[in-house]
């Protein structure tokens, strides 16, 4: 079947898988580096007595919203946003912007659920120790709960590469979009079936670093 394929596909294809995993790797680290400071507060926050519980359940509300938005609804609606942020709505980067709005939460969800399953002797006896917030996060929470937060991290690259398929259709490129209007469109079928074994493979291997990763840095 794939000999049908003509080597300028062939290109758009590799082009494609480019694009596809550009949205991932900037998405996927953005969603990291903004999704563990705010599961870390939702954590931190339900420690802190009446006060600090209501906080929680006030940015829980905010990240349950974000989260209650289908992706398809979040990208489109997200448009002038990225527009403002990347003065374009078109390509991997502006796709990128509404693939981290999208995993922030979900990230954030998938920390605060890892850190809630430490068990909470190893924080008391850091408090009593006199340990800063910081050296909290860092001698203990992030040390302990590593394995699990590498395996959020994994699930969450995985989500990810389901969204950038949907983000691909409304102009942000990679495997999505060529699928969209060569498998679909212009009725190939394929490469409607090359593109899915190339995101099947994509899944595993990721699924496999990452459970590889997690073994690796687990010290129980």
């Amino acid at each position: 079947m794939f000999a049908s394929i003509t080597p300028q596909i062939w290109d758009a294809i590799l082009l494609g898988l480019g694009q596809t995993l550009a949205m991932v790797g900037i998405s996927g680290v953005a969603s990291v580096l903004l999704g563990f400071p705010l599961g870390v507060l939702l954590f931190s926050l339900a420690r802190r007595g009446p006060s600090g519980r209501l906080v929680n359940l006030l940015v829980g509300f905010l990240v349950n919203v974000v989260r209650s938005f289908p992706y398809a609804v979040l990208m489109v609606w997200l448009l002038p946003f990225t527009k403002a942020i990347v003065q374009t709505t078109f390509g991997p980067v502006a796709a990128s912007v509404s693939l981290t709005v999208a995993a922030i939460p979900f990230f954030a969800r998938l920390v605060e659920r890892a850190l809630i399953d430490l068990p909470a002797g190893k924080t008391d006896a850091a408090l009593a120790m006199g340990s800063s917030p910081w050296q909290l996060v860092t001698k203990v929470w992030l040390p302990e709960a590593l394995p699990t937060l590498v395996s959020a991290v994994t699930t969450t690259l995985v989500t990810l590469v389901g969204y950038s398929a949907m983000a691909g259709i409304i102009g942000g490129g990679g495997l999505g979009r060529l699928a969209y209007n060569y498998g679909y469109q212009r009725f190939m079928p394929e490469v409607m079936l090359a593109t899915i074994i190339i995101l099947i493979v994509l899944v595993q291997a990721i699924q496999f670093i990452g459970d590889a990763i997690a073994k690796a840095v687990d010290h129980r």
